[in-house]
């Protein structure tokens, strides 16, 4: 049962984590505006601290989308073609993806190394802390673009409606 509950908690670490971030954002927000309507004070890095969450919450939560293909997709012109050329379809477009996300991931080291001597405006830590969201975000995209690309060129049967037998 352990094993189990285990492996639960791994497959759906992404929106453990972002519910995470999302929880701290919205009890950081409630009690600073408790705070500043009703003993006219406040905290003075909530919003820094719940600015930074929400980043991370948004950026970890497409992944989540992304993993269980919950993102609007266009699939109707696919649909009209036969199976083999739906494969070869969803292969090329996967390829792109890994390219695509692959490059978003450099992107984003890049923008790191550039956000890292900024230091965030109350707090003063570094941008970076929020900045890694990107990176984390697109290199698990790209790690799911690559297990979904080896998964649909493994993939024997195609059917109509996108639905997989």
């Amino acid at each position: 049962m352990e094993q189990s509950y285990f492996k639960r908690i791994i497959s759906n670490l992404e929106e453990i984590i972002a519910a995470g971030f999302i929880i701290v954002t919205t009890i950081l927000v409630i009690i600073n505006v408790f705070l500043r309507y009703f003993m006219d004070t406040g905290l003075y890095w909530s919003e820094e601290v719940a600015t930074g969450c929400f980043v991370w919450a948004v950026f970890i939560g497409a992944v989540a989308g992304y993993k269980r293909g919950k993102h609007i997709g266009v699939d109707i012109l696919v649909n009209l073609l036969n199976a083999k050329i739906q494969k070869v379809v969803v292969i090329i477009v996967d390829i792109i993806l890994v390219l695509l996300n692959g490059y978003m991931t450099y992107l984003a080291v890049i923008f790191i190394s550039l956000s890292y001597i900024k230091p965030t405006p109350v707090l003063g830590v570094s941008s970076a802390y929020i900045s890694s969201a990107l990176l984390v975000s697109f290199g698990l995209v790209t790690m799911y673009s690559v297990i979904f690309l080896i998964r649909d060129i493994k993939r024997k049967d195609y059917t109509k409606g996108g639905e997989i037998i």
